[in-house]
């Protein structure tokens, strides 16, 4: 039987990444664009990878990604490209490099018809997790159903990232 994230954090020490990101990350809900798109940045980089190794990096990827403020990253050249690919902090996968950038040019699109990413993902609310799949899939690069799916529920626009019983689950319900 797969255990439950909750299940695995609850063992966790006080003090490890797992459980600090259960606690006051994972399932909180998100409002600020830049913040909304560097969760999407380490979900995209989680692909075939531990979450261990995405948290123990998180602090590298804001620095290479400058704080993942989406018109910088919006704005890489060739030259941050290649900045990227060398930097050993960080996941060195091109088409995840890629597809940051990318996304942080559709993500100004967005911006600019719909006010803001976030506005733009609570006008989806209503969506199934398949909906939601194939829409990012049509909008985003690298964007598969895994990744969708732990965005959303890490960010609060899909239920499930807690167990009922589990304490984070009634602190983010009170908010």
């Amino acid at each position: 039987m797969v255990q439950s994230y909750c299940q695995f954090c609850l063992n966790e020490p006080e003090n490890s990444i797992h459980k600090r990101y259960h606690d006051t990350e994972y399932g909180f809900p998100l409002t600020d664009d830049n913040q909304l798109f560097a969760r999407l940045v380490l979900e995209i980089n989680q692909a075939g990878l531990s979450w261990t190794t995405i948290l123990k990096k998180t602090a590298n990827f804001h620095a290479a990604y400058h704080n993942f403020v989406i018109a910088s990253v919006a704005n890489y050249t060739e030259v941050d490209r290649q900045r990227l690919m060398a930097d050993a902090g960080i996941v060195r996968n091109r088409l995840k490099i890629n597809a940051a950038i990318v996304n942080a040019q559709r993500l100004l699109v967005i911006q600019q018809k719909q006010g803001s990413f976030n506005l733009w993902l609570d006008s989806h609310r209503i969506l199934t997790k398949e909906q939601w799949t194939a829409l990012f899939k049509e909008t985003f690069l690298f964007t598969g159903g895994k990744i969708v799916n732990e965005f959303l529920m890490s960010t609060a626009y899909l239920s499930g990232a807690h167990e009922e019983n589990c304490p984070i689950y009634a602190k983010i319900a009170r908010l």
